[in-house]
């Protein structure tokens, strides 16, 4: 049996490490914002290339409190818009609507699956205030035009990072593209804790010190509250785990890498879709998901079940079709649409060996429904 994924084996590529750090916070008697959480922000913003990392409770609230930021700081205000893709995970959307801001969905590349950079400039006006581009499935979401656009309209990049940690442009790391961007760092990530744990990314000392605030009840000063802020603080035992397994991404990223060269270059088989690279930059694709396309996805499914090879559908239902958003459900994503109902991810982790790719591809290849 190839799984999907297996925690498990993730866990222990580093397990000695991480238990030696592990026991380093239980002995310290010290739990939430300590050492380990203030070294592992200052590593992470040095893995990136930024001034500031604050770390947070979970990828969501990353993206939360950047909006929440940048409204107490006068910058947004309720009703605002900002411009996001229509085929994200429904965490990109919810931060913005859990704000009382208005997301204005656009539709994908249909190549690269992230966000059409043509179909920016005719969604924005007076209100709108940013754009929200989904680094999604580890390719990099970033481009020349969208920073142009939001220079020329005086708008905030704001990456959503969760799926594409260690992954760059031209040397320079997401999370250090745009203004501001938010991390998950949940179990399954490049770079994942052993539970929920989010960080944001910035360069923007005010912008940093108003998060900081209001992560830890809206206060900067103990009892003393500057704003009405929220309990999302990265405990000290994530931190410890972030800070080992930090060492290692880069290295998990080139066998992720690996292994999705792999596959694109051995996966011949008519009835699939292999997914593309935007940029000729080795780097700007980290393979969170390798994700491919079939118009008979349950076809497959239940063919890759018969030979014990593990899947995922990264995601079955768009933002606009759930009834979270039931007054979308109406409106029409011809491209999101068709992505969501064809996708279908395959195993890519870094434990995996070379028999185990070898079997996928020959399964997949063997495929004729």
């Amino acid at each position: 049996m190839v799984d999907f994924l297996d925690l498990k084996k993730l866990y222990n590529l580093n397990k000695d490490e991480i238990i030696e750090r592990v026991f380093d916070v239980t002995n310290s008697g010290w739990y939430i914002l300590g050492n380990h959480a203030s070294k592992f922000e200052e590593d992470f913003s040095n893995y990136c290339g930024v001034k500031n990392t604050v770390g947070t409770g979970n990828g969501l609230d990353a993206l939360t409190l950047i909006f929440r930021a940048y409204k107490e700081m006068g910058i947004m205000q309720d009703g605002d818009e900002v411009l996001v893709p229509s085929n994200t995970y429904i965490a990109s959307i919810l931060s913005i609507t859990e704000n009382n801001l208005k997301p204005i969905l656009i539709e994908p590349e249909i190549d690269f699956y992230n966000i059409d950079e043509n179909k920016i400039q005719n969604k924005i006006n007076p209100r709108t205030k940013a754009i929200l581009i989904v680094h999604l499935y580890g390719q990099v979401a970033y481009t020349e035009k969208i920073y142009n656009i939001a220079k020329s309209y005086n708008l905030k990049i704001i990456e959503d990072s969760a799926q594409a940690h260690g992954a760059e442009l031209s040397g320079k790391k997401i999370g250090n593209l745009g203004d501001a961007s938010g991390f998950s760092f949940y179990p399954t990530k490049n770079l994942g804790a052993l539970g929920d744990a989010g960080a944001v990314t910035t360069n923007d000392d005010d912008l940093s010190d108003t998060i900081r605030a209001l992560r830890n009840y809206g206060s900067h000063v103990k009892y003393e509250n500057k704003y009405k802020g929220i309990n999302s603080r990265l405990d000290e035992i994530q931190a410890a785990v972030l800070s080992v397994k930090l060492k290692y991404l880069d290295d998990h990223n080139r066998r992720r890498i690996e292994i999705a060269n792999f596959y694109n270059e051995n996966i011949n088989n008519e009835r699939i879709k292999l997914p593309k690279v935007k940029y000729n930059d080795p780097l700007s694709h980290v393979y969170h998901l390798f994700v491919i396309r079939i118009l008979k996805r349950q076809e497959l499914i239940d063919y890759l079940e018969s030979k014990n090879i593990g899947w995922f559908i990264h995601y079955p239902i768009p933002p606009h079709k759930q009834m979270a958003y039931k007054e979308w459900n109406d409106q029409e994503y011809p491209i999101s649409e068709e992505r969501h109902n064809t996708v279908l991810s395959i195993p890519n982790a870094p434990y995996l060996s070379d028999n185990d790719i070898l079997k996928i591809v020959n399964v997949i290849n063997e495929f004729n429904a």
